[in-house]
C-alpha cells in the first residue's frame, strides 16, 4: 500500500538484488518526468553492494551542488549518492507542506532501487537540507539508518519511526544559522527524546568542507579500513 507523500511517508526499499541493468559509474540523471531532477552518483569500479547517501541541498540549491558537496568524499568511500533538487526554492517542508519533495524523492528512490545495489542508506543534507533530512529521516527510521546533518536550523518530524543514529555538526561562527538556538538545540532536543546522537561544532561558518564530510561518514560507516 501506497503510504501518502504530504505525511513524509516514503515507500523505496533499497536492497541488494535489484532486477535492472546496474548504474554505471559516474554521474546518472534519473528521468522522473517534468521538471523533476534527480541525480545519482555512482562509485568508478565494478557493480556491488554498496552504501547508499541521500543528501539534500540548502535553500536556493541543486541536486549538482549536492554532488559537489559531497560526491568525491563518498567517491572515495564507495559510497554512491542520490541527490534531488526540491521543486520551490527551498524543501516543500518549508515551503507550504510536504508532498511535492517527498513524492520526488519517493520516485527516484525506487529507479535507483530498481537498478543499484544497496547495503545500508542514511539521509543526509546541509542547512534547510539538514532540517529536512532530520525531519523526514526520523519519519521514515525503517528507511534511514542514519541521520547525518550540517549546520541545521530546526527539527520537525511529521511523526517518528525507529531509531535512526544522528550525527550533526554546526559552525560556531554560523551567521546564517547561529550555532546556539540551531544546531545545539536541536541536538539537544534529539538527544533528550532517546535517539543516539553524535554533535560536532567546529571553528567555522555556514559550510560543508570534506572534513565534516569526511567525519560524517566515518560515524555512519566506521573509520575506513573496519
Amino acid at each position: 500500500m501506497t503510504r501518502p507523500a504530504d505525511e513524509g511517508l516514503l515507500d523505496a526499499r533499497p536492497g541488494t538484488d535489484p532486477p535492472g541493468p546496474p548504474l554505471p559509474p559516474g554521474t546518472t540523471a534519473l528521468d522522473l518526468g517534468g521538471q523533476a531532477e534527480a541525480l545519482v552518483a555512482v562509485p568508478p569500479g565494478p557493480p556491488g553492494p554498496r552504501p547508499l547517501l541521500v543528501f539534500c541541498h540548502g535553500a536556493g540549491g541543486s541536486a549538482g551542488q549536492s554532488l559537489a558537496a559531497v560526491g568525491a568524499v563518498a567517491a572515495d568511500r564507495g559510497v554512491a549518492v542520490l541527490a534531488t533538487t526540491s521543486v520551490a526554492a527551498t524543501w516543500d517542508l518549508l515551503a507550504g507542506g510536504l508532498g511535492r519533495d517527498v513524492a520526488v524523492l519517493d520516485a527516484a528512490l525506487e529507479q535507483v532501487t530498481d537498478r543499484l545495489a544497496v547495503t545500508r542508506t542514511a539521509l543526509s543534507g546541509f542547512s534547510d537540507g539538514g532540517s529536512y533530512a532530520l525531519s523526514l529521516g526520523l519519519a521514515n527510521g525503517g528507511l534511514f539508518e542514519a541521520l547525518l546533518a550540517f549546520s541545521p536550523g530546526f527539527v520537525a518530524p511529521p511523526g517518528r519511526e525507529g531509531r535512526p543514529r544522528v550525527w550533526i555538526a554546526h559552525g560556531t561562527h554560523d551567521r546564517v544559522l547561529p550555532v546556539a538556538r540551531c544546531g545545539r538545540r536541536v541536538a539537544q532536543s534529539l538527544t533528550a527524546a532517546g535517539y543516539d546522537v553524535v554533535y560536532e561544532e567546529f571553528d567555522g561558518g555556514h559550510v560543508v568542507t570534506p572534513a565534516l564530510v569526511t567525519a560524517a561518514l566515518d560515524t555512519w560507516l566506521g573509520p575506513p579500513g573496519c
